[in-house]
């Protein structure tokens, strides 16, 4: 099976697919998406995805959109390692956190809505604290979770969905100067994750589009 994924190094929906694609062990290509110059704009991408925005998963020539199920999809395809619990309850716990970080938190700050405040008249301090009011609102709700349902990682003692979503999330907050000091549990569930080497090999950093000032 031929995967190329197709997605910007900062993007943090590209991040999660990326974690989960390396926890599962999957050789994959890499196709970068210049978010910066509109390169999913282009009649190309958009091609492949009507929505025009990353990720996009080829497998082998069809097209799948949106991360939460494209990660969904790898677990399904490869159910080892799992990145879903086996039963139902703990199964919709955890989805409930992962889209809580992908419906609530990462949509209203991601990078069409701040140019969209920007046309609005926002400044950047002003945008900075649209973004910091919403990662903190989700964040509240997380952290508690977070000390009811994790272990070793965010869910559980293995990693999962939730850490694919969690650390891109965390890699976001502190990007944009969000104050973490109230969220000490899902803090140390995103720093155990860090150190796994699936979730190193997909940080941002490493990527080949990575822009480093």
């Amino acid at each position: 099976m031929t995967l190329v994924l197709h997605g910007a190094w900062r993007s943090s929906a590209a991040y999660r697919v990326r974690i989960g694609l390396n926890l599962k062990g999957l050789a994959y290509e890499t196709a970068p998406v210049s978010l910066i110059d509109n390169q999913h704009q282009a009649p190309t991408f958009a091609a492949l995805n009507p929505q025009k925005l990353v990720p996009a998963l080829e497998v082998d020539g069809r097209v799948l959109t949106q991360s939460l199920a494209i990660l969904e999809w790898v677990d399904e395809a490869y159910p080892e390692p799992a990145l879903l619990p086996a039963d139902p309850l703990p199964r919709a716990h955890a989805r409930a956190m992962a889209q809580i970080i992908a419906c609530d938190i990462h949509p209203v700050n991601n990078l069409r809505i701040l140019r969209a405040l920007t046309g609005l008249g926002v400044d950047e301090p002003g945008r900075e604290a649209w973004i910091q009011r919403w990662i903190t609102d989700g964040f509240e709700a997380l952290e508690a979770m977070v000390i009811a349902h994790g272990g070793d990682y965010a869910f559980g003692d293995t990693p999962g969905l939730v850490d694919c979503c969690l650390v891109p999330q965390v890699y976001n907050a502190e990007r944009f100067k969000t104050d973490l000091s109230p969220f000490p549990a899902l803090r140390a569930a995103a720093a155990r994750a860090l150190a796994h080497p699936a979730f190193a090999a997909a940080h941002p950093n490493q990527q080949p589009d990575a822009i480093h000032a």
